[in-house]
């Protein structure tokens, strides 16, 4: 019980006090995530020089899941390559849709916490949703 505790403090802290949450001006890729289930609309926005992320934010409006989802993930992948983000984004889907290993689950940090939507099919999309775009970015910059 204490480790859902933690995990619960995990998403509301990031979802009260959004590291990045802002616009990222200059920025090289920006596409818009959409979950027309529930209404999350999110921009993912990114750096990426030299095959490194080397900023990443969002804009946008959701429940408190896609928005702690999108902080964390942001956190994640700046200073990552991107073959590492789009690894990152496997294991998380994964994570979402199936089981993953432990070591897999280390992986991913504090975006394990989302662990337990896995149980929760109506709020998948909702975690999905900034991961899936980042996703759609990383494949166009291949």
């Amino acid at each position: 019980m204490a480790g859902q505790t933690f995990y619960n403090e995990i998403l509301i802290e990031h979802n009260k006090y959004p590291t990045h949450k802002h616009g990222l001006v200059g920025c090289c890729y920006s596409k818009e995530g959409i979950n027309p289930s529930c209404g999350d609309d999110l921009i993912i926005n990114l750096d990426i020089k030299d095959g490194i992320i080397t900023a990443g934010s969002f804009e946008g409006n959701g429940c408190a899941i896609s928005q702690a989802s999108a902080d964390i993930m942001c956190d994640l992948i700046v200073g990552k390559s991107v073959k590492e983000a789009r690894e990152l984004c496997d294991i998380f889907s994964r994570m979402i849709k199936e089981k993953i290993s432990d070591e897999e689950l280390e992986r991913l940090e504090e975006a394990g916490a989302l662990i337990d939507i896995s149980h929760m099919p109506a709020r998948a999309k909702c975690a999905m949703l900034a991961w899936r775009t980042l996703d759609e970015i990383l494949l166009q910059k291949n």
